[in-house]
């Protein structure tokens, strides 16, 4: 037991029928039916691993997409295949979560097999404006469809899904309290590393926020800063023009615009409160760039022509933030610095991710926005942890007990009697 929390080593899965929560979300091209990354899913398969070869069977649970937006809402068929090859072994699909189907075919599997059911989302009380709108407790969530289901035909629940953490749905914190429940390996690996993160980092401690989203940057800022956690952050993207426009600095109208639009603008005052308190140690840009007839242009900060959108961090400050990151021991990063994407809007963050892969320190990657830029500036293998949450990242650098950690705690003391 780890932080009140089961591991994999203190459940006897042989013969036992588990059902494992793991976030395999990925971008999908969906006129091919292919997964664009597979991240996630290679990190979670130490733990599917394991269960298999130690007899459990193994009934996976997880969603793809967001049901708001319906970005990447999609089935997970094309995940089985891909934890088929992974694992050297069929993962069975059923195109079904909790009915009839999916019941059936748990009934049939064998020790060691596994099963997984298609996007929880597909199911009304796993989708993210139920869980907004309603907002379950996690006794109730145990009394939702799909756990009273799902749950007689489990002995045990795993969680692997730390990257999914912060959310409060029933796939996530229902079964907890009904199943003696465990994480799994990776959930595990991540809470270490990120704990360790919190209460030891070795010094100087440097974090680097940047990114399109951007309020809980802001409240993990609070917790990082004011409990002494970071000795300096640098930021950019959204995060550093906020904080700009909080300082009273001109940072042009299009991008004013912009924080509007995304709702951002009630964080300058958040911004204000920040600089006020921590100003030594929060670190903003002091140049930027934006695309002029179709190329690259910088211009520091002061100069900015008022209809230059603008999408980088400039060159100058991406080299104080290169020293800045060298000459750290602790790095923590969750954003990029502009749009990265683009070839002419990409110089800062790569920049930033070539100090990473080039210090002696520990670095921290988290999101998905930063794992993609370490994919492709070719640092994954010199990052020290890649954290496959975001949002349950951040979440827990604010120092909030995220919803599955405390579901976890619960269902850690429960055995079968409780059933």
């Amino acid at each position: 037991m780890r932080f009140g929390i089961n591991t994999l080593d203190d459940m006897e899965v042989q013969g036992k029928t588990v059902l494992c929560r793991i976030d395999i979300n990925q971008p999908v091209d969906q006129a091919t039916g292919t997964l664009k990354d597979t991240t996630r899913i290679e990190a979670c398969t130490s733990t599917l691993k394991e269960l298999s070869d130690k007899g459990a069977r193994v009934v996976l649970l997880a969603h793809q997409g967001s049901d708001i937006e319906y970005k990447n809402f999609y089935t997970t068929a094309p995940h089985a295949q891909v934890l088929s090859e992974l694992l050297g072994k069929p993962v069975r699909f059923i195109d079904d979560v909790c009915g009839p189907a999916a019941r059936a075919a748990i009934q049939t599997l064998k020790p060691g097999e596994l099963l997984l059911l298609d996007n929880v989302r597909f199911v009304a009380e796993e989708q993210t404006l139920f869980e907004m709108k309603l907002r379950l407790s996690h006794a109730a969530q145990a009394k939702t469809l799909l756990v009273k289901k799902l749950a007689p035909l489990g002995d045990l629940y795993v969680c692997d899904a730390f990257a999914a953490a912060h959310r409060d749905q029933p796939s996530l914190c229902g079964f907890e309290q009904v199943l003696p429940s465990a994480m799994g390996r990776l959930f595990e690996a991540e809470f270490c590393v990120i704990s360790s993160l919190m209460e030891n980092p070795q010094r100087p401690c440097v974090f680097v926020l940047g990114g399109a989203k951007i309020h809980d940057a802001f409240l993990m800022m609070s917790t990082v800063l004011g409990g002494g956690i970071a000795d300096t952050v640098l930021t950019g993207g959204l995060v550093g023009e906020v904080l700009l426009w909080a300082d009273g600095k001109d940072i042009g109208k299009p991008a004013r615009e912009f924080i509007k639009r995304e709702g951002y603008e009630p964080l300058v005052e958040t911004g204000k409160a920040l600089l006020a308190q921590y100003r030594s140690r929060i670190i903003m840009p002091g140049d930027f760039a934006g695309v002029g007839e179709g190329k690259r242009v910088e211009y520091p900060l002061g100069a900015i022509p008022p209809d230059l959108l603008v999408l980088d961090i400039g060159t100058e400050t991406a080299r104080s933030y290169q020293d800045r990151i060298k000459q750290a021991k602790t790095i923590f990063v969750n954003g990029p610095m502009g749009v990265f994407e683009e070839g002419s809007t990409e110089k800062g963050t790569r920049m930033v991710w070539d100090a990473l892969g080039e210090t002696p320190g520990y670095t921290v990657i988290g999101g998905g926005d930063s794992i993609a830029a370490t994919k492709k500036y070719g640092k994954t293998g010199l990052i020290s942890y890649i954290c496959t949450g975001g949002g349950a990242l951040i979440r827990f650098l604010t120092g909030e007990e995220l919803p599955v950690v405390k579901a976890l705690r619960y269902g850690s003391k429960l055995t079968k009697k409780h059933l």
